[in-house]
């Protein structure tokens, strides 16, 4: 079975959600919300969790994906431990651009989690890197796409917070 794809540049992030997620959708999310089975067939065994096919649980997520009702489905790393950073990064976005800088920041690799927000900064966004000079770099390059400054927002300190939310 081919497994769920998410992220990428594809301009999904931002975007509103196509649908609402139906009962069967909601079991979905909140069994995949941690735990999830580290064996040879992930998938097969949340189906079995649920009494759902395999196929159908793996149908349901990529469509959750597509329609965007659910913007990401992946691991979540410890970046730093591998050598690699993370980084908050805002931008303040004329009107008139927001949908030409969103598809522009939306292309950079580097970027996850693109939110707008009400406040002079009114684009917020993580980059994540393979290095810590990586984040410089990176918000040089998304500057150089747009002609906009990226204001970063380096984390002083890190803190755990399971966030589990019912659906």
């Amino acid at each position: 079975m081919p497994e769920p794809q998410s992220g990428g540049g594809d301009g999904r992030r931002a975007v509103a959600a196509r649908r609402a997620p139906d009962d069967i959708d909601r079991r979905l999310i909140n069994a995949l919300q941690g735990d999830f089975p580290l064996d040879e067939t992930p998938f097969a065994s949340v189906a079995a969790a649920l009494g759902l096919p395999e196929a159908e649980v793996i149908d349901r997520l990529q469509s959750l994906l597509d329609d965007h009702v659910l913007t990401r489905f992946g691991p979540m790393f410890q970046i730093e431990r591998m050598g690699g950073a993370f980084c908050l990064a805002a931008i303040a976005v004329p009107e008139g651009r927001w949908t030409s800088v969103v598809e522009a920041v939306n292309a950079f690799a580097e970027v996850a989690h693109n939110y707008r927000r009400e406040h002079r900064l009114n684009m917020w966004f993580v980059l994540a890197t393979e290095t810590p000079e990586g984040i410089a770099e990176a918000a040089r390059r998304i500057e150089s796409a747009t002609g906009l400054a990226v204001n970063l927002f380096p984390k002083e300190r890190e803190y755990f917070v399971e966030m589990k939310l019912e659906a």
